[in-house]
């Protein structure tokens, strides 16, 4: 037997060398952490279980047998997370350069098996130069494997994907298809579907590896990345926060966490928000304030910046949070705003999240840019994520609150549990000026001083409408609270909102305007 574990014990060590000391040093050399040293920043201290250990590819052609590496470029497994079980897949660079061929994908695909069994989320760390060329056709079958697993767990499990390297190809679509995607910033992590050398020949367009598929592309223009981050270092730790707000899966409920910040904590300085609507302001003034002890994780921070998204608590609640920025063209929904809200509203109502809408928006963005893109079709979706979510679902409206953007950030009619407003709400079909020169073009138009009736008309429909109390009468609005009281009112509204449950007609799924 001691001979036995001896030869055990050299393979392990064989195991851990990866592609060899020569390729780690390289990985280094590249300000990269290797699979291993990935993986013991993701898990606690000593919780990794490693499976698939000793797969090695079984392809013979150009050579792939002569140099065979113990986990043929992935590092599978699972371990704890703050003490809650999570799987994780880590490709490792070092090993051919990450690529997928059919046994490395069959591991991931292993762990994905495993986690939907049990129920709890995946964190896939890429690293890969794409498809194993040697394994031909079959390295692309281990993709679609892959992505077929992808959209098995959606939905059932979290799925959180980090560019932790190159990803091109086919690579990219793996982490597309996730719920969540953190990518560190910096000259060795990219991400594209074809890459500059064939964009120069194709398109005679000449782009740096960055400039076509960094950090700053797919998390300012793109909306690919969710999540930027300076180091890998920060990176693990962003997503074991991220993971703190998350349930392991759809069955549960996401946690509960005693903050020690009074739920009836009055909040103060929003008074000073700007009762004139065409004043901006920051909401990130109004979050901070409202939620527990201002600690607000925000998606898509640098993306559709006229949409606000992401995590947070109150009362020790998780929340996903909704809001217009009215510091960001007046707070206006465009088609990126509204893909960026609605596919958060989605992975919330998936993961039993209560979700929390802060309004302050005069609409849709008009033009034919928005129209010629197909702003009709993008702003259905957020109706749609809305009136689909059975989730809790409570609406404040803050200020203005204007046709069917008024709609789109979820009203009683798609299905809000409770709707809210400050006194300084305003909610019509239009704005005071637009809305009186349809109503009153003819008066207006038959004036000997046209500009005199049309201001005291506008007056009339500010005193009108320009108020949360015309709504109420009608029962749009559930109360009108002060704003000192915000905190204390969403609280108590979550609080009786967490049994609820509600029914829909079963069916296959529903076609949303993708």
């Amino acid at each position: 037997m001691d001979k036995l574990v001896e030869e055990l014990r050299r393979r392990k060590a064989k195991v851990l060398e990866g592609g060899g000391a020569e390729r780690t040093k390289a990985q280094h050399d590249k300000g990269k952490l290797t699979a291993r040293e990935r993986l013991a920043l993701l898990f606690d201290e000593g919780s990794f279980n490693e499976i698939g250990t000793f797969a090695v590819t079984q392809a013979t052609e150009f050579d792939l047998d002569k140099a065979k590496y113990y986990g043929d470029g992935v590092v599978t497994g699972w371990g704890k997370v703050d003490g809650r079980v999570t799987f994780a897949f880590a490709q490792d660079f070092t090993v051919l350069g990450g690529s997928l061929g059919a046994v490395h994908a069959s591991k991931i695909v292993k762990v994905y098996d495993m986690a939907l069994k049990v129920g709890s989320p995946v964190v896939g760390i890429n690293d890969s130069g794409g498809a194993r060329i040697q394994e031909g056709a079959v390295s692309l079958e281990g993709y679609g494997q892959v992505f077929r697993y992808n959209v098995i767990a959606s939905g059932i499990i979290p799925q959180i994907s980090i560019i932790a390297g190159p990803a091109a190809g086919g690579a990219v679509y793996s982490p597309a298809l996730t719920d969540f995607v953190v990518m560190i910033k910096g000259e060795p992590y990219y991400m594209f579907v074809t890459g500059p050398e064939v964009t120069k020949i194709v398109l005679g367009e000449e782009v740096t590896y960055q400039q076509l598929g960094g950090a700053e592309v797919h998390s300012t223009k793109s909306g690919v990345v969710h999540f930027v981050v300076e180091s890998e270092p920060e990176a693990f730790d962003l997503v074991r926060r991220l993971l703190s707000y998350l349930p392991p899966n759809n069955m549960h409920d996401p946690p509960y966490m005693n903050t020690n910040d009074p739920v009836e904590r009055e909040i103060s300085g929003v008074e000073g928000v700007p009762t004139d609507p065409l004043k901006g302001y920051d909401i990130h003034q109004i979050i901070y304030k409202l939620v527990d002890n201002g600690e607000f994780l925000e998606v898509h921070r640098d993306w559709a910046r006229n949409m606000v998204v992401g995590f947070a608590r109150i009362g020790g609640i998780t929340v996903g949070l909704v809001a217009n920025n009215p510091s960001v063209l007046g707070g206006s929904i465009d088609i990126d705003a509204a893909n960026k809200a609605a596919r958060f509203i989605r992975f919330c109502d998936a993961f039993n999240i209560p979700l929390l809408s802060l309004v302050d928006t005069p609409g849709y963005i008009p033009g034919t840019e928005q129209e010629y893109g197909g702003i009709i079709r993008h702003g259905a979706k957020m109706l749609y994520a809305f009136a689909e979510a059975t989730v809790p679902k409570v609406t404040l409206i803050l200020r203005k609150s204007y046709g069917g953007a008024y709609i789109a950030m979820s009203t009683k009619s798609l299905g809000a549990d409770l709707v809210y407003a400050w006194p300084s709400a305003e909610i019509a079909v239009m704005g005071p000026e637009g809305a009186v020169r349809i109503l009153y073009r003819k008066q207006i138009q038959a004036s000997d001083n046209p500009e005199e009736i049309a201001k005291k008309k506008i007056e009339e429909y500010r005193k009108l409408f320009a108020n949360p109390y015309w709504a109420a009468e009608k029962g749009l609005i559930d109360d009108v609270i002060e704003p000192k009281d915000t905190r204390k009112v969403l609280y108590y509204a979550l609080e009786v909102l967490r049994n609820k449950r509600e029914q829909r007609p079963p069916k296959k799924h529903g076609n949303i305007p993708l």
